[in-house]
């Protein structure tokens, strides 16, 4: 069984920038592609960012480069740095791994708060 542990949400003032983690307990990271996901209150999940196995990120377009994925498969570990944060950014944001169509793992989820 699979375990990813998001951590590094909280609450932030516009135009702060916060760094989200989130280590998986595999032992073959570097098959998975880690993504993280989203969802506001209402509203649907929403990709933000992924990252493939060769190290190539995507992202959500309406970003507009503010936030970077990366990942460290020596540590297990994939993060999420997020600058120039607005209120309409807040959300729990969600961890994601996926290798094929057989695994496909979900974190718990860290709340990420953004208001004044």
């Amino acid at each position: 069984q699979v375990h990813l542990v998001e951590s590094g949400g909280g609450l932030v003032p516009p135009g702060g920038s916060l760094r989200l983690s989130c280590v998986a307990s595999v032992s073959r990271f570097s098959l998975f592609t880690m993504a993280w996901y989203r969802q506001a209150p209402g509203m649907q999940r929403e990709l933000v960012a992924w990252i493939n196995v060769d190290g190539r990120a995507n992202y959500l377009d309406s970003l507009q480069g503010r936030f970077t994925i990366s990942r460290d498969n020596a540590q297990n570990t994939s993060r999420l740095q997020m600058n120039s944060l607005k209120p309409e950014d807040t959300a729990v944001y969600f961890c994601n791994a996926r290798a094929g169509v057989m695994e496909n793992y979900w974190g718990n989820g860290t709340l990420v708060t953004v208001s004044s």
